[in-house]
This record gives C-alpha cells, sequence and structure tokens, in this order.
C-alpha cells in the first residue's frame, strides 16, 4: 500500500486579478511556431533566422519553459546565432502524450534530433539548465554526430553508477525525496501542483533564501502549500504569469513523467560509450542544490567549469554574467577551431 502523507485542505492560490499580469512583462519574445516532430509537435520560439548555418538549441529544465531563456535568445541572436528554443514535450502548447514511457532520453533526444531536421542542420550547439541539461547530456552521448557544442548549467554529467538511479536516491535520501516520490507515488505531486500553480511556482522560483532546517514529508508539496514564499523572487510578477498560465493550461505530469523515466535511462545507456566528446561549458551556481559533479573531468574532459554567484536558476538570477560566460566560450571555440 502506498503511503500518502497528505494534509487537510490549504488556502485556493489567490484569484488571477490579483497575481499580476503577464502584460506588464517587458522581455520581448519571440512568436511560437507548432513544428511536428518524432511523432509528436513541439512549440518551439525561434530567433535570428538570418543568422542560419549557425544554430544553437535552449533546452529547459523542470519546471520551466522555453520562456525561461528569454535574456539569453537576444543576446545570442547579436551574437550571431539562430536561437532555436523548444518547449519540449509536456511542457507549455507542445504535446503531452499519454504514455510514461513516451519520456525517456529516446523519445526526448529524439524530439531534438528531429527539430534539426526541420531546420535542415547537421549540428548545432546545445544549452540545457537542469532537465534540460540530463537531455543534452543524453542527446550527446545517444547522437555525438549532431552536437557540436555542450554548454550546460546546474546538472553535472550523471555518471550512471551500479544500481539504477531513483534506487540508489531511495536509499540515500528515503521516499519523501522528489525524485523518488514521483515514482513510487504516481500522481500525488502532480495534483497538488495542480491545484495550488501559482503559489508553487511563486514559492519556488526565489533567490537568497534564508536558511531553514529540514522538515518532514515531501518538500516540494510542502512548498506548494505554503502561504509564505522565502528570500526574494526571481522574476517580475509579469515574468511569473507568462510560466503560471503555461502550467494552468499544460499540468505538471508531462514533466514529472521526465522524471518517472530515470530509471529506465539508466537501462537505456548502458552500452553507450559513456565519454562526452564534444567541447563542453559546465556552469554552477555557488548556492545552488543540486550537487556539483566530483567525476565531471573524467567523463567530460576538457571540460570548462565557471561558477557565478547564485542558486538554481542561474541564467535568470544571473542573466548577464550568464551571458557573458556563454558567448566569449562560444568565441573561444570558434577561434581555436582550424
Amino acid at each position: 500500500m502506498r503511503r500518502r502523507r497528505l494534509r487537510g485542505p490549504s488556502p485556493p492560490d489567490p484569484p488571477k486579478s490579483q497575481r499580476g499580469n503577464a502584460m506588464l512583462n517587458p522581455v520581448v519574445f519571440p512568436e511560437p511556431t507548432l513544428v511536428p516532430v518524432n511523432g509528436v509537435e513541439l512549440e518551439v520560439f525561434e530567433a535570428g533566422r538570418e543568422n542560419a548555418g549557425r544554430p544553437i538549441v535552449l533546452c529547459h529544465g523542470w519546471p520551466e519553459h522555453a520562456f525561461s531563456w528569454r535574456h539569453q535568445v537576444p543576446v545570442l541572436v547579436a551574437a550571431g546565432y539562430h536561437v532555436i528554443a523548444p518547449n519540449q514535450r509536456g511542457y507549455g502548447n507542445s504535446s503531452r502524450p499519454a504514455e510514461v514511457t513516451d519520456y525517456d532520453i529516446e523519445h526526448l533526444s529524439g524530439d531534438l534530433v528531429a527539430l534539426l531536421d526541420h531546420y535542415g542542420y547537421e549540428d548545432a550547439t546545445f544549452v540545457g539548465h537542469d532537465w534540460g541539461a540530463f537531455v543534452v547530456w543524453g542527446l550527446t552521448l545517444l547522437h555525438p554526430g549532431r552536437v557540436n557544442k555542450v554548454i550546460n548549467l546546474s546538472l553535472p554529467y550523471q555518471a550512471r553508477g551500479e544500481k539504477p538511479w531513483v534506487e540508489s536516491m531511495e536509499e540515500m535520501f528515503g521516499g519523501d525525496f522528489y525524485f523518488v516520490h514521483f515514482n513510487r507515488q504516481p500522481g500525488v505531486a502532480d495534483a497538488v501542483f495542480e491545484d495550488h500553480t501559482f503559489r508553487f511556482l511563486r514559492n519556488l522560483y526565489r533567490k537568497n533564501e534564508p536558511p531553514r532546517e529540514p522538515q518532514p514529508g515531501m518538500a516540494l508539496i510542502e512548498l506548494a502549500r505554503a502561504e509564505t514564499p522565502l528570500g526574494e523572487p526571481v522574476m517580475s510578477d509579469g515574468e511569473l504569469a507568462v510560466l503560471v498560465s503555461a502550467f494552468e493550461t499544460s499540468g505538471f505530469t508531462g514533466g514529472i513523467n521526465w522524471y518517472r523515466n530515470l530509471d529506465r535511462n539508466w537501462h537505456l545507456l548502458a552500452d553507450v560509450d559513456p565519454i562526452i566528446r564534444r567541447p563542453a561549458l559546465m556552469i554552477y551556481g555557488d548556492r545552488d542544490a543540486v550537487a556539483r559533479g566530483a567525476n565531471l573531468a573524467e567523463f567530460v574532459p576538457g571540460v570548462e567549469v565557471v561558477s557565478l554567484d547564485c542558486g538554481h536558476w542561474i541564467q535568470q538570477e544571473k542573466p548577464e554574467e550568464t551571458n557573458r560566460v556563454i558567448v566569449e566560450w562560444l568565441e573561444r571555440q570558434d577561434a581555436a577551431r582550424p
């Protein structure tokens, strides 16, 4: 029997009229296009088509959206890149298949390969944050010929280890750790997040949070129910409204299904050469809760590592610094080419 650590009803999210107006958002973001790829449709935000021939694909994490790259898109276009930022399957107005296994690394990386085919590119530079970084690492292992450079934020390369990932996490962190909870109690967290979409995202997208003692229960469920956020907001009310509106439409299950394929991915990657053989940049946040990769250089030879003074939402917390690091690294890579 599954044990559900649920409490009584909590106050509902405030009405939309009290949450800020998406139209107040000053960021100009490209209009999306629905692109058929790999048996699904992806909502793609594209800019810099005049720079055709220099593609760079931006891959968001969870619970994010292509909009998380809003500060990077114009800078990369100005640097001469054709920027392609998809909402990956399960997010925004992209397809949300019903089968959990449709969100494994073969499907997610296959979407990106098909996206390159759609635009007529043999390869591209791929940038990933959080779960997007996991997908970019996996894409580079499964389809190395389609990736020319790798830039990842927050999540370092994850070595397979001797046991499947969720099994290992359950032994180390217990059943309330969110990776484990998503897998062992399917649907429970999804429902709480959907009942409190605004509150969950408002409370999650924070920076400079004060230290606090660990609490019992599933931390993200408790976060979704908390009436008062901690720290400072990562984004404006208008920017948050864009994200809230997207998840009120899509729900959270598609994105959480990525977590529910973690052990399946462990098996799918068993026979793949585990070494990343492409130029790579890894950007960490000094105050990110995600652990750094102790063996990163072993699996990503020659990787360049940069740390910024921020938390998990790196490209949104420190947009100017992130842009500078990425553009300068790309320039050095171009200068080093024969």
